[in-house]
């Protein structure tokens, strides 16, 4: 048994810090300036042990007196047995010739905890200009490379495709047998990091990587990294009032058919949720007109309309549309706003709908479709009834609710973790006799990595958690009578 006492002066210099070993058989005292071995007579094979890890320290120390890496510190109080073949073929390389070795210091920078962060090396094209990173010596790159091959940064390989960089919107999130345990958005920065109750990760390490790759926490949980789409970012952007969701503002645009080059008016941006949809359906060729009567809405609105533009252009190399004009403004008396326009759809997010109907249909075109977005029923009814005293010329197609039900379909496992297998019913009492090897046959089965296909049962069920009620959408299409 070994006992190791590491001991730091009150000055926490990587010169100064000195590390004592104390065994059974002898001490040993290591430092960055001096190098000192008392050993007591003990057998051949533990002197010429020893004489090989002074031989190293004292090749690293002849570079100038230049401060260990991280790494070269980390290597070097490992056992032998412990390190890679990269690492050993390293330092036999540094104990031959040390006087090829560059003298260059590699200084590291430290993280709001004081962990020393290793630099590397990034491509300049992939990285902000203003977070180039610090050369490195190849000695150094070498031992990070065979320490840790999982980080090393890789250029894009398919067409258009594109590392992440700073100012993306990402989204991080670890599944645990099947289900989504943590799930966060988050603006990619520098000298940032993303904390979460499974571990902290630096944005500097995920800056210049691929998008759908996984990253180690500092607790060692594995954390999936990817690009927010326009649902996620929907979802997770600062809210004001209710947005609509996807799975309504996905019916909505087939109910008014929208299509690239349409001119849309929406009355009720809220958080810009659907102003952000209609905006994508429209294209470059098409226009959205987007009234707020709020003004804090309004803002909230316009503020994530440009967050998600920004993302996007940083993410495609080009520009999202800016196709959308958005308004502070009460539609039911900004008839002036309207004014020699003609919209092919109208979407309208409103607590009374049928207040502003009287001035938005005159410029809807006819046969062209209003959805309304309504959260009560009670909405839904005072909406008919508006529609029958102000006799407009509109027919009530639809009134629907979108459910939306997530299923859990996943391979049948036992307690222990092994498949579960298919049992194939015994037809006669002549196949008793085969019931041996059958069961031989099933056992062999379960203990399979990968069983063949069509050999494992599957469960189906829906899954706990349900996104409930949102609302309610209404169909209201222009007719000529």
């Amino acid at each position: 048994m070994e006992l190791v006492r590491i001991s730091t002066s009150s000055q926490r210099h990587l010169s100064s810090r000195d590390i004592l070993l104390k065994c059974e058989r002898g001490t040993r005292t290591f430092s960055t300036a001096s190098v000192k071995c008392n050993e007591n007579k003990g057998d051949n094979s533990d002197s010429s042990a020893a004489a090989t890890k002074l031989t190293f320290r004292r090749a690293l120390l002849s570079r100038g007196r230049r401060p260990l890496s991280p790494l070269e510190r980390l290597s070097s109080l490992l056992p032998q047995d412990a390190l890679s073949p990269e690492v050993m073929q390293l330092r036999e390389q540094i104990r031959q010739d040390p006087e090829e070795v560059p003298n260059t210091q590699v200084l590291g920078t430290q993280d709001e905890s004081g962990h020393e962060r290793i630099p590397k090396e990034v491509d300049s094209e992939t990285r902000h200009a203003s977070d180039a990173a610090q050369e490195t010596t190849t000695s150094d790159a070498q031992l990070n490379e065979a320490f840790n091959e999982e980080k090393s940064l890789t250029s894009p390989t398919l067409p258009r495709e594109s590392l992440l960089a700073f100012g993306e919107l990402l989204v991080a999130e670890y599944r645990k047998k099947g289900r989504v345990e943590f799930r966060k958005m988050f603006e990619l920065q520098t000298g940032t990091r993303l904390q979460s109750s499974w571990g902290v990760i630096l944005h500097d390490d995920i800056a210049g990587l691929p998008a759908g790759c996984f990253l180690k926490t500092s607790r060692g949980v594995l954390l999936l990294i990817r690009r927010a789409s326009l649902e996620d970012y929907v979802l997770y952007m600062k809210r004001g009032p209710a947005i609509a969701y996807p799975k309504d503002a996905g019916t909505m645009l087939m109910m008014m058919d929208v299509t690239e080059g349409d001119c849309v008016l929406e009355s009720g941006s809220g958080s810009g949720a659907m102003s952000l949809f209609l905006s994508r359906a429209v294209g470059c060729k098409g226009s959205v007109l987007s009234v707020e009567v709020r003004e804090d809405h309004h803002r909230r609105a316009v503020l994530n309309y440009k967050r998600w533009r920004t993302s996007w252009s940083l993410r495609r190399g080009e520009e999202w549309p800016d196709n959308v004009q958005f308004h502070n403004s009460d539609l039911c008396t900004a008839s002036s706003l309207l004014a020699a326009q003609g919209f092919h759809a109208v979407a309208l997010d409103l607590i009374n709908p049928h207040l502003v109907l009287p001035t938005v249909i005159p410029h809807l075109h006819p046969g062209a479709v209003c959805a309304v977005y309504l959260a009560n029923i009670t909405q839904v009814i005072d909406l008919l009834e508006g529609l029958r005293c102000l006799a407009l010329p509109l027919l009530c197609e639809r009134i629907i609710e979108v459910p939306m039900r997530d299923w859990v379909v996943a391979p049948a496992l036992q307690k222990d973790g092994s498949y579960c297998a298919r049992k194939a019913p015994i037809l006669d009492e002549d196949q008793r006799e085969d019931e041996t090897s059958v069961e031989a046959d099933t056992e062999e089965m379960t203990k399979e990595k990968h069983p063949a296909f069509g050999s494992i049962p599957y469960i189906a069920r829906p899954h706990p958690e349900q996104m409930s009620h949102t609302a309610f959408l209404v169909k209201l299409r222009k007719c000529v009578r």
